[in-house]
């Protein structure tokens, strides 16, 4: 067990530079914490002062906390565990109290019935009496690992608030024994009492809401199940719950969504609406079978605080007047571009928004329709029923509309449907997937559509992505490397000169960000205004490059140039915009 050998590697530390053993001060320039130069003054304080070496790095503040809990991990040969990564388990909340984990500096991160064991995150895993008080207490062995004692300080107070070691554990006592093999369908059998899954569905869907996550992920795993959250983008493990509860858990999700809950075979999809202390959402479900048994994701759609105008996606100076004027005109083509997830529904409506009055029809036409705005005809697709985006489509066209928006260009039909559309008066809005606005030009021409049409009908293309924006609350100002400013300066270019010492900005991490650093996110973006030279380019069928390039001789900023501005703005960070934006 990793703690009996800590003895022995502790035993053996000198208290001095003498001995031949790896002291701290060598791990953290092993890690590249610190410099050779630093260490030796750290030793030498050492002898003079007869201080222990992590005294002396603690109040000198030499490194952070996390870099010195690191170093002890290596040091003593006890693993490091991030706690910031790790997901809450009812199971192993149930085993230790709040007020043990508090009073010995400690917090479970799971449990292993079939071993007896727990895994046990320490402020001091070298504390062989609370490991003994804790394996006398709960009758499990114990697998301690390193953890920073600010984050377990963290987790004890808000993990335990927001736990469900309570009706977990009642759940689990209802299902019975691990011998029993029992497939656990909540409508035929009953054997967890409905209110006790109903709580843990509402504690999941509680904490999504106030997490501000845009879809909850429930995956069978072989041994247990897990809760995952997407954040600001991104997803992040925030719960585990006993496989047992799997089934029980998956059909109280189906039942609220209108779904069949003895079909376990094939996707299913619906909706529902749930009303939180906070707001009310309306989510839309999808189940998938996997190999371990029924996937739940389902996509949170907020209810209230309206949609953005466009500044506050991130659109700004020349690009936002280039769409502005596009959309002003009272007919054409103007396209959206980018992966799923980029943000293309939400400045969608968002420009419907500005363009919806009394004086004009609007139509659109979604897969699915995800916000209902107020005077817009919105119309979801069937394709069960015959009505798909080319068939709804020619349909609008009798329906006398000015404006009209269609979810995606998939096929030549549609976009052949779409020109006509806009040859005949209208004004049409769509999305396309891409990578860039140039490359949507000959996606189309791929497609079947004529190019002398192309050019005289559209008139912008927007590419964009939604990078993470830096807590305010906790953001800091650092100095970027040489090779950071290199890059930024090649990308940019003329569009930035530096005033004085340059600085870049990071978020630290706190409760309210859930130490990541980054709360809320913003669009980067490219416009794409078709103008003479471009289109006499389309007609050419020239390449996307060369399209590009013609757009930023004509003043374009591309998507990269749009992050790296927001990036010396201190709205977000380099790694995020290459995250979403890397060619």
């Amino acid at each position: 067990m990793p703690a009996l050998k800590l003895t022995n590697t502790l035993s053996n530390q000198p208290s001095s530079n003498g001995g031949s053993v790896k002291t701290l001060s060598d791990v953290l320039v092993e890690l590249g914490a610190i410099s050779s130069d630093v260490a030796s003054k750290i030793k030498f304080t050492e002898v003079q002062t007869g201080r222990p070496q992590e005294e002396i790095i603690k109040s000198q503040r030499i490194v952070d906390e996390t870099q010195l809990t690191k170093a002890k991990s290596v040091l003593y040969n006890v693993p490091y565990i991030d706690l910031d990564s790790v997901p809450v388990s009812p199971e192993a909340l149930s085993l230790i109290s709040q007020e043990i984990a508090s009073r010995f500096k400690i917090f479970p991160i799971s449990v292993d019935p079939g071993l007896r064991q727990v895994v046990l995150a320490m402020a001091d895993p070298l504390d062989l009496g609370t490991i003994e008080f804790v394996e006398q207490k709960t009758g499990f062995s114990v697998r301690p690992y390193w953890a920073e004692p600010s984050k377990i300080d963290t987790l004890v107070s808000t993990g335990y608030a927001t736990s469900l070691a309570k009706e977990v554990t009642e759940a689990l006592r209802e299902v019975g024994g691990k011998g029993d093999v029992r497939v656990l369908d909540m409508a035929r059998t009953g054997l967890i009492r409905e209110e006790k899954v109903a709580q843990i569905v509402t504690h999941i869907l509680n904490f999504a809401v106030k997490s501000r996550a845009s879809d909850i992920h429930v995956e069978p795993q072989e041994k247990s199940t897990r809760v995952r959250y997407r954040v600001d983008g991104i997803l992040q493990e925030k719960l585990t719950i006993p496989k047992e509860l799997h089934d029980a858990l998956v059909s109280r999700i189906k039942i609220l969504s209108g779904m069949k809950i003895d079909e376990k075979r094939i996707p299913q999809d619906g909706r529902f609406n749930f009303r939180s202390e906070v707001e009310e959402v309306d989510l839309r479900v999808s189940t998938l079978p996997t190999a371990w048994g029924e996937k739940v994701v389902m996509r949170l759609l907020k209810k209230t605080g309206g949609i953005p105008d466009l500044p506050e996606l991130g659109l700004r100076g020349s690009a936002l007047k280039n769409l502005q004027d596009s959309i002003l005109r009272p007919h054409g083509i103007i396209l959206i571009t980018g992966p799923t997830g980029s943000g293309k529904t939400t400045t969608l409506y968002s420009i419907i928004s500005k363009l919806n009055t009394t004086k004009v029809n609007i139509m659109t036409l979604e897969d699915p329709v995800e916000y209902k705005i107020p005077g817009v005809n919105q119309v979801q697709i069937n394709p069960a029923a015959g009505l798909t985006f080319a068939s709804g489509l020619r349909s609008f066209l009798r329906q006398d509309p000015n404006i009209i928006l269609v979810g995606e260009i998939r096929d030549q039909e549609t976009a052949d449907l779409a020109i006509q559309a806009s040859l005949t008066g209208h004004l049409v809005f769509s999305t396309l997937h891409t990578n860039s606005a140039a490359g949507a030009l000959p996606r189309l021409l791929d497609m079947g559509a004529e190019p002398f049409l192309l050019s005289s009908t559209i008139n912008a293309i927007v590419a964009q992505r939604v990078v993470r924006k830096i807590h305010n609350d906790c953001k800091v100002e650092y100095v970027p490397d040489t090779h950071q400013i290199e890059e930024v300066q090649s990308v940019l270019g003329g569009l930035w000169q530096a005033k004085g010492p340059i600085k870049f900005f990071k978020g630290q991490g706190d409760k309210d960000c859930s130490q990541t650093g980054y709360y809320g996110r913003v669009g980067i973006f490219e416009v794409l205004p078709v103008s003479e030279k471009i289109s006499r380019l389309i007609v050419e069928r020239a390449t996307a490059a060369d399209i590009e390039k013609c757009a930023r001789e004509e003043g374009m900023i591309t998507m990269k140039q749009d992050g790296y501005l927001k990036v010396v703005e201190g709205i977000t960070t380099l790694e995020e915009v290459l995250r979403v934006a890397q060619e």
